[in-house]
């Protein structure tokens, strides 16, 4: 196991009617004008626009707003809400939407502090670093990314075509609101691709060459049967409560850092799709569905006694009779299986994509250097796996 320090300092209110109860109060904390960040319009739609909007009013709150966030969020877009930050003197940014909304503003966060260009941020993370955000708050409408609980986002550059992450310390959320009943409206592939997210999130943690961390895999084994107990009710129920409250959950543990402690991730599959959403606007967690069984084909022979734990605990594998390589297959067949039964896409041709683009794609995923730890990953391994996807 690695050495590592361990502190996350957001608040975090699960489950009904803690909105009404503690989001005025949690406000207050960190003042009274608020920029109100939000995607497409669902909200308003679903009465929760209408629900956060009066209590902050009610208490007495300045509220501006920066609406229509994109599925991937644009820098452009992140520049809008600095500018509004700084012209009105925002005092907090009050997230309410996914992974998106609260990737856009964390951005908007550090880059309002920041003297720079804020994607100096996500270009140069080596050279530039965040010295300072706003203060952030959450209100979550699907479960996926985990930046409810998390430092991390990532912006797209919809100009230079790049998709990049970043984050910082300061960009933790000071409190967050998860209420499964929020997730109720969510579209159906929505919710898919928030699945796939948080099953990719455990995936890029437990394919780790880090020995000597028994307890992490099996919490990430619990929270991936989880999602797969889970999951198939989520999509075809909106309205079951209790699968929508273990995948939220689910979706939080997954990447809140505690699964993962002393642990040194792969995310080869992220960098990867990155470079696929940036190009052609799809949605993260079907790019992530599509790559990863293609992925763990190339690499099962690293480890395969990982792939047949897998197979074994997450998706009841048996193992009787069977060798290594075998239960390894089964468990990457089990996996595609999976992804298959609640709707996500199986392949790059699902959205369109041929291989004309592939070679530069291979490219630009490798072009900081080598990508993965598990297995280490050049533009040739990039580019099989992509080939393979179509």
């Amino acid at each position: 196991m690695n050495a590592f320090r361990f502190q996350n300092p957001t608040a975090l209110y699960y489950g009904k009617g803690l909105i009404e109860e503690h989001l005025a109060s949690e406000t207050l904390k960190f003042g009274r004008k608020v920029l109100l960040v939000y995607g497409g319009g669902s909200i308003k739609r679903s009465g929760l626009y209408g629900k956060v909007l009066g209590l902050l009013v009610a208490a007495g709150v300045e509220t501006f707003e920066l609406s229509g966030v994109e599925p991937n969020p644009r820098l452009t877009t992140v520049r809008r809400g600095i500018e509004i930050c700084r012209r009105e003197g925002v005092e907090l940014i009050l997230a309410v939407g996914g992974g998106s909304v609260l990737d856009c503003a964390k951005a908007i966060a550090m880059g309002t502090v920041y003297r720079g260009d804020v994607w100096d941020l996500y270009e140069r993370p080596g050279e530039a670093r965040a010295t300072g955000a706003l203060p952030l708050g959450t209100v979550l409408t699907l479960a996926a990314t985990g930046s409810e609980m998390n430092s991390g986002g990532v912006i797209t550059n919809w100009e230079t075509k790049e998709k990049l992450g970043g984050g910082s310390p300061y960009t933790y959320p000071k409190f967050s609101f998860c209420d499964p009943e929020n997730t109720f409206t969510v579209p159906r592939d929505q919710t898919v691709a928030g699945i796939c997210d948080i099953m990719a999130h455990c995936f890029e943690q437990y394919f780790t060459p880090t020995p000597d961390v028994p307890l992490q895999l099996h919490l990430m084994e619990a929270v991936m049967k989880t999602v797969v107990e889970h999951g198939r009710a989520a999509v075809d129920h909106p309205d079951d409560y209790a699968a929508r409250e273990a995948i939220m959950y689910a979706g939080t543990m997954a990447l809140n850092g505690m699964i993962g402690m002393g642990v040194t991730g792969d995310w080869a599959n992220h960098t990867m799709e990155h470079e696929l959403s940036a190009e052609y606007d799809i949605p993260h967690g079907g790019g992530l569905a599509i790559l990863f069984p293609h992925w763990m084909d190339y690499v099962k022979d690293v480890d395969p006694h990982r792939f047949a734990s897998l197979g074994a605990q997450v998706f009841g594998v048996d193992p009787a009779g069977k060798d290594v390589g075998r239960l390894a297959a089964e468990a990457i067949a089990r996996v595609r299986e999976f992804f298959a039964s609640i709707g996500a896409p199986q392949r790059l041709r699902d959205y369109d994509i041929g291989p004309a683009d592939l070679p530069r794609l291979a490219g630009q995923a490798v072009r900081f250097g080598d990508i993965g730890q598990f297995r280490k990953l050049g533009a040739s391994d990039v580019l099989a796996i992509l080939r393979s996807a179509l």
